[in-house]
């Protein structure tokens, strides 16, 4: 199904009966890895998942956005289809979008369950700094205007040996929305969050370490953090079973 917010189409799925249940996707990810965690729900719970807009089947945004643009759309988003105090459960980038909806006082949910999330932005080592730098020097040089008509190939080649395969692999629009959204750290919003959060976090994340998942939980006053064995940034996909039990217990606590 497809709904228009904000002059851009947004793919989403609405099914199930029940309390709803709201999905958020990671970056460059899409409705379709959820659906290992959202199908075992479907029965007791109303199920609601979106491509975020540049992801998956909705429109691509055409100018940059920042994490408070997505907040934007996925506020007007739950409101379009009445959703009220849903569950969110956020993976990667959703996480962003949740800490600063949920932090901010947007939007008030019933609990959150956070997978492998992104928020806590790391100090740049010496090394990642001289890195940031010689891109940004080597990307000035290739777009002056006396030469950036030949060097496309030669820009290209510089964006995969510096960037990262997230950068590499999204369109100019969408590279600049990445550099903004990773370039805000979230943390001051999670001491606000007030209600029941689970965190799921994969032993090996070598995307939002373990460490993030520590911090995360020493912020948020009421949450539990699960470690997934010898699973990495996609810990639902690389134990779906454990995840699903673990999800389960929380949504039937009281």
């Amino acid at each position: 199904m497809f709904i228009e917010i904000n002059g851009i189409k947004i793919n989403y799925e609405d099914y199930g009966k029940g309390e709803p249940i709201v999905f958020l996707h990671g970056w460059g990810s899409s409705i379709e890895p959820f659906r290992c965690i959202m199908e075992p729900l479907k029965n007791t719970n109303r199920i609601i998942a979106l491509d975020f807009p540049g992801f998956g089947k909705s429109e691509i945004i055409k100018e940059p956005w920042t994490v408070s643009d997505y907040v934007d759309v996925t506020l007007k988003f739950l409101n379009e289809l009445d959703i009220k105090n849903a569950v969110l459960v956020g993976h990667s980038f959703g996480g962003r979008v949740i800490f600063k909806m949920v932090g901010s006082g947007l939007y008030t949910p019933k609990k959150l369950i956070l997978i492998d999330v992104a928020g806590v932005m790391h100090k740049k080592s010496f090394k990642a700094k001289l890195k940031q730098c010689c891109f940004k020097a080597g990307k000035w040089f290739l777009t002056l205007p006396i030469i950036k008509n030949y060097t496309e190939n030669l820009l290209n080649e510089w964006r995969s040996y510096f960037g990262s395969s997230d950068y590499n692999s999204a369109p100019p629009v969408l590279r600049a929305t990445l550099v903004n959204t990773v370039n805000e750290d979230l943390t001051k919003y999670m001491p606000n969050i007030k209600v029941p959060s689970l965190l799921i976090w994969g032993e090996n994340d070598d995307a939002t370490p373990l460490s993030d998942a520590k911090l995360i939980e020493s912020l948020i006053p009421d949450s539990g953090l699960c470690v997934i064995k010898n699973a990495g940034h996609f810990s639902f996909l690389n134990n779906p079973v454990q995840v699903n039990l673990i999800i389960k217990s929380f949504l039937e606590a009281n």
